[in-house]
C-alpha cells in the first residue's frame, strides 16, 4: 500500500563545520537521517554509503515485519560495506554513520536506530522522542547518575556507544514497529538539531501545523540562531491530514547527494577509539574524553552484553539441536513398539520396528527367527510373508505366526 502524506529533507552544513556529513532521504515510503564521523572524508563516506544502502527499501511492504527485516538486513549489510570501503581507504579508518530510519506501511511506521540521531513523533499537539540515544550521558541518565536536563550540557555527550562503524561486522540496532494515524507528524534528525534547539521549542514550530517544507525551514533557522556547531539534518513525515499525498522523486540531501559518491578526497590517517569519540557534538567545540571509571565500567558492559549475545546465540542452537534430538529420539522409540512379520533369507521372522528406512539407517531388527522354513509354505503365505505382514503388536505378530504354523501342520 501507498504511504499517504507529505514529506521534505533538508540538510545544511552549519556555523562551524566545514563540510557536512549528514545525510538525509525522504521518499515515498522510506525516510532516513544519517550522521557520519571520522575525520575529513570518513563522515561524509559513511552516512552517504548508509543512505545509498538503505534507499533501495524505498518501496511498498506486504507486511510490517518483511519491512523490519529489511532494514535489519540492510543496515548490518551496510556495516559489511564500511568494513570493505576501510580495507580498501586505509586512511577512512574509524569512520562510522548513526542511522535512523522509518519505513511506512499501512497504518503502522517500522523504526530502525543506532546511535544518536532521533526519531520524534508529534501527535495531539504533544511531542515524545520515540528513539533512545546511544550515548554515554543517556546512559548516566538511565542509571540515575545525571538528570536529562543535565545531560543537554554534559561535556561529554559526544561519546556514541553504539553507531554504524568499521569495527563491528553485527551492529546491534534497534527495530520496533509503532501504529500511526492521520494526522501524526514524525521528525527525524541529526543532533544538529536535537543538540541546540530543545524538545519545547521544537514542539512549538510543530504546532503551528505549517506544511513539512516550511517547518522544516523554521527548524533550520532555530539551530542556526543558536550557533549550529554541528550539521543540521531535518526530515519531516506528515501522516494525511490537512497536507497533499506526497508525489515525485525521492529526495536526498547531505553528503549522499554529492554526485561524486564516495569518492571524496582523502580522509587524514588515524583511528578513533571503538566508542568513536572523535566526533564532536552539536554544542561542543573541542573533543572530550570520558572519564576513565565510568568509561571503564560501560567498556566492560558493552562487552558483557556483547558475550551475552553470542552466549545467547549458542544456547538457542543447541536447544534447536536438542529439540531436532529428542524429536528424532522420540520418534525412533515410536517404531520399536511396532512389529511385522517377514522373511530373512530361508526363514519366517518377526522383526521389530517399521518396514522404512531413513537412508543407511534402519528402522527395524530381528526380534524372533521363528525357524519357519519359507519354502515350506504355501505359494500365497510366502507371497504374503515376503511382501510383509504388518501387526497392530507382538503378540498381534505372535498369532501371525502362529497361523502360519498351524497352515503348515495342516498341509502335513
Amino acid at each position: 500500500m501507498v504511504f499517504e502524506g507529505s514529506s521534505v529533507a533538508i540538510s545544511h552544513t552549519g556555523k562551524v563545520r566545514s563540510n557536512n556529513q549528514d545525510s538525509g532521504y525522504a521518499g515515498s515510503n522510506l525516510f532516513v537521517v544519517a550522521d557520519g564521523m571520522g575525520g575529513h572524508a570518513g563522515g561524509d563516506v559513511a552516512s552517504s554509503i548508509a543512505v545509498h544502502r538503505l534507499k533501495n527499501l524505498d518501496h511498498p511492504y506486504a507486511s510490517t515485519a518483511e519491512a523490519e527485516q529489511a532494514l535489519q538486513e540492510a543496515i548490518s549489510s551496510t556495516a559489511g560495506v564500511l568494513i570493505d570501503t576501510v580495507a580498501r581507504r586505509p586512511e577512512l579508518a574509524g569512520m562510522g554513520t548513526t542511522v535512523s530510519a522509518l519505513i511506512m506501511v499501512d497504518d503502522y511506521a517500522v523504526i530502525a536506530h543506532i546511535g544518536d540521531s532521533r526519531i520524534y513523533l508529534y501527535r495531539d499537539d504533544a511531542l515524545t522522542q520515540i528513539t533512545t540515544d546511544h550515548t554515554f550521558v543517556q546512559r548516566l541518565v538511565d542509571s540515575g547518575r545525571i538528570t536529562p536536563e543535565e545531560a543537554r550540557y554534559h561535556p561529554r555527550r559526544s561519546v556514541l556507544m553504539r553507531v554504524l562503524g568499521d569495527m563491528d561486522p553485527d551492529p546491534e540496532v534497534d527495530t520496533f514497529i509503532m501504529p500511526t494515524q492521520p494526522g501524526d507528524r514524525w521528525l527525524l534528525c541529526s543532533d544538529g538539531l536535537s543538540g541546540v534547539v530543545d524538545d519545547a521549542h521544537t514542539s512549538k514550530v510543530l504546532g503551528h501545523h505549517y506544511p513539512p517544507g516550511r517547518t522544516a525551514d523554521l527548524l533550520l533557522k532555530q539551530a542556526l540562531d543558536g550557533g549550529a556547531p554541528d550539521n543540521v539534518t531535518v526530515v519531516i513525515v506528515d501522516v494525511g491530514g490537512s497536507h497533499p499525498m506526497f508525489s515525485g522523486t525521492a529526495t536526498i540531501v547531505g553528503s549522499a547527494s554529492n554526485p561524486q559518491g564516495v569518492d571524496v578526497p582523502a580522509a587524514r590517517p588515524g583511528r578513533t577509539s571503538w566508542l568513536h569519540t572523535a566526533r564532536q557534538a552539536a554544542n561542543e567545540p573541542t573533543h572530550f574524553e570520558p572519564a576513565a571509571e565510568f568509561l571503564e565500567e560501560l567498556i566492560e558492559e558493552d562487552r558483557r552484553r556483547a558475550r551475552r549475545r553470542r552466549i545467547w546465540w549458542v544456547v538457542g542452537l543447541i536447544t534447536i539441536l536438542a529439540a531436532l534430538s529428542a524429536a528424532a529420539l522420540g520418534a525412533y522409540a515410536w517404531t520399536q513398539t511396532r512389529y511385522f512379520v517377514g522373511a530373512d533369507a530361508d526363514t519366517v521372522v518377526i522383526y521389530r520396528g517399521i518396514q522404512q528406512d531413513i537412508g543407511p539407517i534402519s528402522l527395524s531388527s530381528v526380534y524372533e527367527d521363528t525357524g519357519i522354513v519359507l519354502n515350506d509354505l504355501p505359494f500365497y503365505q510366502r507371497l504374503a510373508v515376503t511382501s510383509t505382514i504388518s501387526a497392530r503388536s507382538l503378540s498381534d505378530a505372535e498369532q501371525i505366526v502362529d497361523t502360519l504354523r498351524t497352515t503348515l501342520e495342516g498341509e502335513r
